[in-house]
């Protein structure tokens, strides 16, 4: 039986972008829908969001808001944003159905874990960030903080600075999964990522250095993580072409299919 994508006739391109319009409009859908339960919760989540900050102000001090809607507005925003986080592995699985009939089924086997562990390893970078590089970043800070200066963050600021960081480190624990696929599909192999490994963890702290605050401290906590990663990336990539390898061996050695 010969490995061939499942849908195997051609679809007319007015039919691809009928459907792809479909997959956007839920995915719209998912965020608006989601947004709408958290709509009443905007203030408690800006105040979940905001707690590694707080515990480090001096006694007395608050956040601040410095313009008139800030107040209404940038929970809203940070709503949205968290709709949009939330909705991920339904957007992800949107683009699955998008692509998945033009796979063949031995990409589809590496498909579907590489799709729930980006899921996975997204959120778990969101995580890492709040409840380990937020509290340090902010006490650190707090710390640093000039005798004579009282440290009130502006809610819009601190939204803006939070979310910078939430995306980046759901991003950088994505390397994983990008490693993985290259190697996979032969862009590099194992060797070369091995031989320019000094070259990634310089890349590395130049990366964390682009997209987070101009500090060393919160710089230094992402691009640590992005080289063990990396390096996880490396291992499960060996793992993986070594499987592919011996799949392709297997299949080579089979005798061809008599003539009928």
């Amino acid at each position: 039986m010969s490995d061939i994508p499942e849908n195997d006739q051609h679809m007319p391109l007015v039919s691809h972008l009928t459907e792809l319009r479909t997959r956007l409009l839920r995915c719209v859908a998912a965020i608006f829908l989601i947004f709408a339960g958290l709509f009443a919760f905007t203030q408690q989540i800006y105040t979940f969001v905001s707690i590694p900050l707080r515990q480090y102000l001096p006694a007395g001090a608050t956040m601040i808001a410095t313009d008139v809607s800030s107040p209404f507005l940038t929970p809203l925003k940070l709503t949205m944003m968290v709709s949009l986080f939330l909705a991920i592995p339904v957007i992800l699985h949107q683009i699955w159905g998008f692509i998945a009939p033009g796979l063949y089924k031995h990409e589809k086997r590496i498909a579907v874990p590489l799709l729930v562990s980006s899921i996975v390893l997204f959120y778990t970078g969101m995580a890492f960030a709040y409840f380990l590089v937020f509290p340090l970043i902010f006490k650190f800070f707090a710390a640093a903080t000039p005798a004579g200066v009282e440290m009130m963050t502006d809610i819009t600021s601190y939204l803006d600075f939070v979310m910078t960081l939430f995306f980046a480190f759901g991003v950088a624990f994505e390397i994983p999964v990008a490693v993985v696929l290259l190697v996979w599909i032969g862009v590099v192999d194992v060797k070369y990522l091995k031989k320019i490994r000094p070259y990634v963890i310089i890349g590395c702290f130049v990366v964390g250095m682009i997209l987070t605050p101009p500090d060393v401290f919160s710089q230094t906590l992402l691009a640590v993580p992005m080289w063990l990663l990396f390096e996880i990336g490396v291992l499960f990539g060996g793992l993986v072409r070594k499987h592919r390898d011996e799949e392709s061996a297997d299949n080579d050695a089979q005798p061809p299919a008599p003539l009928t």
